[in-house]
């Protein structure tokens, strides 16, 4: 066993290599060496953990053995989980993170001595208190993030589900869970305890399901936050200077995230919370594809296209991630090189399902870090592109942002690909993207269309180029 004060600066320097994990993730040049520092960080925290316990009682045994079946769980899962199927990963992970904090709540409530808390009955109040929000925001997290993962595994549909008086009740459950929590706090009592986790895994629900597919990323960010703060909550109540630190940690940085999405977006935090974004009129977008020309073509026209241009930008989005089209891709970038003809790549904020997907798919396929660019800095670059081929990017594309005040993404910063001189576009069919609405590039006069699965299109088009 480990003295207190030797735990403390373990626990420390985890937090620490924590810290150095975020900033090397915030950028795919540092990301390998970021995820070094937060493993090592972990490892340094679990082990300070077992070593702090004092009677190495059979318990500890049974600990160890769910351990062991825990991590070889999560190692088999992310061998196997395909690129394109990650967002619905970590919206499954942050529901065992506030299921996690759920169950130490419980357990700490249940057996306070274990955890020099009190008795039952007689709990300190600022551990009630800390118990209450770490087990609330944990029991939101776990109940959205099954939305979340519903949603993305299109098990749900991704459109928002709305009923009449949706806002007012979520309002009124909100102020009815600081409520139980406040009599929680007063009487201890067991009965508003189970209230309370029943009131808050429902209010996860009726939060996440009016969100529409296209405020999915933020979504992302916005639980992984949640799951933050709830491991902070808990750590609070156990006195645990390595959960709050990566409590806080986590927690902070999903909102800052969260933040900055929604401002990429043109959107209010509490709009995407809130609001039933996405929804559309397919009636609607049954007349415009109806009643608009489309221009289609094949392999060989845009392999001709891109042959006589001097630059082109690739568009890549969730629908090249489905093909798993990113090798393709860079094998036909590479053929355009070879023609002496610059390519790099454009990423919008929340091209995919999670934020930085795109940029994980092109680093698997080894793409170039400096051919890779975010909307900001290489927007201004398509009015003086010759070709735009944009691979199953739907939303994040539509001139509607730009020019729909009734559209529900109006106000969104998109690509301005319909700026390029040519225009290839990628995708099975002219349906709606994850949005649900449709997209005024499919009928512009410079956009050609290409009817094909991504990949199989991309590899045509490496032939035809030579």
């Amino acid at each position: 066993m480990i003295s207190a004060n030797l735990s403390a600066i373990f626990y420390l320097i985890s937090g620490v290599l924590f810290i150095l994990a975020l900033r090397g993730l915030s950028s795919p040049e540092t990301s390998r060496q970021g995820n070094f520092f937060g493993i090592l960080g972990m490892a340094i925290a679990i082990a300070v953990t077992f070593l702090s316990i004092g009677n190495f009682s059979s318990g500890f045994i049974y600990i160890l053995i769910f351990l062991l079946i825990g991590g070889l769980m999560g190692a088999f899962i992310a061998y196997k989980i395909p690129m394109t199927a990650m967002p619905e990963l970590v919206a499954g992970f942050h529901s065992l993170v506030g299921l996690a904090a759920v169950f130490v709540a419980i357990s700490a409530f249940l057996n306070p001595e274990a955890f020099n808390l009190g008795s039952p009955g007689d709990i300190k109040l600022g551990s009630l208190i800390e118990m209450s929000i770490g087990a609330s925001v944990g029991a939101i997290t776990f109940s959205g993030s099954i939305i979340a993962f519903l949603k993305l595994q299109g098990i749900m549909s991704g459109s928002p589900i709305t009923f009449k008086g949706q806002h007012p009740l979520n309002a009124l459950i909100l102020i009815f869970i600081v409520v139980v929590a406040y009599f929680l706090c007063s009487t201890q009592s067991s009965n508003l305890f189970w209230i309370l986790l029943a009131i808050s895994f429902l209010i996860g629900f009726l939060l996440i399901i009016p969100i529409g597919g296209a405020d999915m990323p933020v979504v992302i960010s916005m639980l992984n936050s949640y799951s933050g703060w709830a491991a902070a909550g808990i750590g609070f109540t156990l006195e645990n200077i390595a959960l709050i630190i990566t409590g806080a940690l986590v927690g902070s940085s999903g909102a800052i995230l969260s933040y900055i999405m929604c401002k990429g977006m043109n959107r209010s935090f509490f709009s995407v919370i809130l609001g039933g974004f996405g929804a559309t009129d397919q009636s609607s977008f049954e007349r415009n594809k109806e009643q608009k020309p489309v221009k289609s073509g094949n392999a060989e026209d845009a392999a001709f296209l891109m042959k006589n241009a001097s630059s082109v930008i690739i568009v890549p989005g969730y629908g090249m991630a489905v093909a798993q089209a990113q090798h393709a891709l860079r094998e036909m970038v590479d053929t355009l090189k070879r023609n002496d003809i610059k390519v790099s790549y454009a990423i919008h904020p929340v091209a995919g399902r999670m934020p930085g997907h795109m940029n994980v798919l092109l680093a698997e396929a080894n793409v170039p870090y400096d051919e890779v660019f975010e909307l900001e800095e290489i927007n201004n670059d398509f009015a003086n592109a010759d070709v735009a081929f944009v691979i199953g990017a739907n939303d994040v594309t539509n001139p509607a942002a730009k020019t729909d005040p009734q559209s529900p993404i109006y106000g969104m910063p998109v690509l301005d690909v319909e700026k390029c001189k040519s225009v290839l576009f990628v995708k099975r069919s002219l349906s709606p993207g994850y949005a649900g609405i449709d997209n005024d590039l499919f009928y512009k006069e410079n956009t050609l269309m290409l009817f094909a699965d991504a990949k199989k299109m991309t590899e045509e088009i490496i032939k035809n180029i030579g």
